[in-house]
């Protein structure tokens, strides 16, 4: 019994590590948490420099500020402290004038947008809106305007010191994982589809009021098909996880190649991207093939069954090719890269079995020829993306346009610095 208990007690802490794993590592907790203990600093601080009992400004100050990336935060917090100072400035000046009226809350508004407009506040015009009604909810007396404009200087003071001492993490991992998912939901596709043709179709038996039950051949395929174009919104998910990873290695001091980071796993999910697209393609094109069928099986058994191999193999590669990107050890990639190697020559050997096969069906209904080459080519253009030759080619495609890029922003900015030093001399 003790001993039980004891492994029960290892079973709970084991669980318990890895809910916070989860925790820790999840974008909205560690906002949660940021965002909090910067409004309260920030409003502990004003509470001893503001002469306001409740000086509420300088922590919404600070929640508009603190961001869940130190890049994002470095260049979104003079927008978000200029459209915060503006909003301030023009609810003191409605709350001199007028106070709080229905109108005059119209006129803050309207203004607000219109000046946000011109002071270049970008994506955060809303921004100066929310604070001048909230800043006028609260500020009717003419002697508490420089206080509130102390108190929005407090919070965003505050909120930078914040970001920048406490650095927020770093996201590569959620979003390696986000990309790892993504060539799993791929790969649980390329098995149905491999299952659908060698059993396509569920028999269908008429029922007494004459109509038919059980999904035909055409249902499945056109089910594959919607399930390829969900992929999409996959795709949007994973590239905004991966956008706020980009952030997150930005003029961050514990990332030494950052920039490396980026282009690695940006142009792993711009692989995916486009095998996604290919995957739906090859949809279309067995969706196609089953009208044309009308309900009979779509190949041959034995080519089914080695279309079937090949497409379970190009799923593993995709795996295998989300996991070399996303590896941060040498060693796992290398593991990663040689198991991709291997899938790769069984799905191309495979593809070409198919291709023999397909070539003698052809034979006998020439006309089905068109689609079988297009789901060749489809099969092959997946394969070419995946190729470690190709990647590699890409990589350094990128890395030459960043270079490209860093050094000609390098030499405006030399060029601009010798014009001014020409003019002053």
């Amino acid at each position: 019994m003790p001993h039980r208990s004891v492994s029960l007690a290892s079973l709970r802490q084991g669980r318990l590590w890895q809910w916070w794993e989860r925790q820790r590592r999840d974008p909205f907790v560690v906002q949660t948490l940021r965002s909090t203990a910067a409004a309260t600093i920030s409003y502990v601080v004003a509470l001893q420099l503001s002469s306001e009992p409740a000086p509420l400004t300088a922590p919404l100050t600070a929640l508009l500020v603190v961001q869940v990336t130190l890049y994002s935060t470095l260049v979104t917090s003079l927008r978000r402290v200029n459209s915060v100072v503006v909003g301030v400035l023009i609810a003191i000046a409605f709350s001199v004038l007028v106070g709080l009226t229905w109108w005059s809350l119209a006129m803050v508004i309207l203004a607000a947008l219109v000046v946000g407009r011109f002071v270049r506040v970008e994506e955060f015009v809303a921004e100066v809106a929310i604070s001048a009604m909230l800043v006028l909810g609260v500020t009717q007396v003419a002697d508490t305007a420089w206080d509130r404009v102390l108190e929005t200087l407090i919070g965003a003071i505050v909120g930078m010191v914040f970001n920048m001492v406490l650095v927020p993490p770093v996201w590569v991992d959620t979003a390696g994982d986000s990309i790892v998912d993504l060539a799993r939901r791929m790969r649980q596709l390329l098995l149905g589809l491999g299952e659908e043709l060698t059993d396509p179709a569920v028999p269908r038996e008429p029922d007494p009021f004459g109509d038919f039950d059980g999904p035909t051949s055409v249902d499945l395929a056109a089910a594959r098909l919607y399930e390829a174009r969900r992929l999409d919104n996959d795709v949007a998910d994973v590239d905004a996880a991966l956008r706020q990873a980009e952030d997150s290695l930005r003029l961050n001091p514990r990332v030494k190649e950052g920039l490396l980071h980026r282009i690695v796993l940006r142009t792993g999910l711009d692989t995916l991207e486009i095998s996604a697209v290919v995957l739906r393609v090859l949809t279309r094109t067995l969706t196609d093939l089953a009208r044309e069928r009308d309900g009979a099986a779509l190949f041959r058994p034995e080519t089914a069954r080695t279309l079937q191999e090949a497409v379970r193999y190009l799923g593993d590669t995709l795996v295998s090719f989300a996991v070399l990107v996303t590896s941060h050890s040498s060693s796992g990639a290398e593991t990663a890269e040689n198991r991709l190697a291997e899938q790769l020559d069984a799905a191309r050997e495979a593809r070409d079995r198919a291709a023999g096969m397909l070539r003698a069906e052809a034979a006998d209904d020439p006309g089905r020829w068109q689609l079988y080459g297009a789901l060749l080519a489809e099969i092959d253009r997946v394969l070419n993306e995946l190729d470690p030759d190709h990647r590699g080619r890409r990589l350094m495609e990128e890395l030459d346009r960043h270079t490209r890029e860093r050094e000609a922003r390098r030499r405006k900015v030399t060029s601009l610095a010798g014009r001014r030093a020409r003019r002053s001399s």
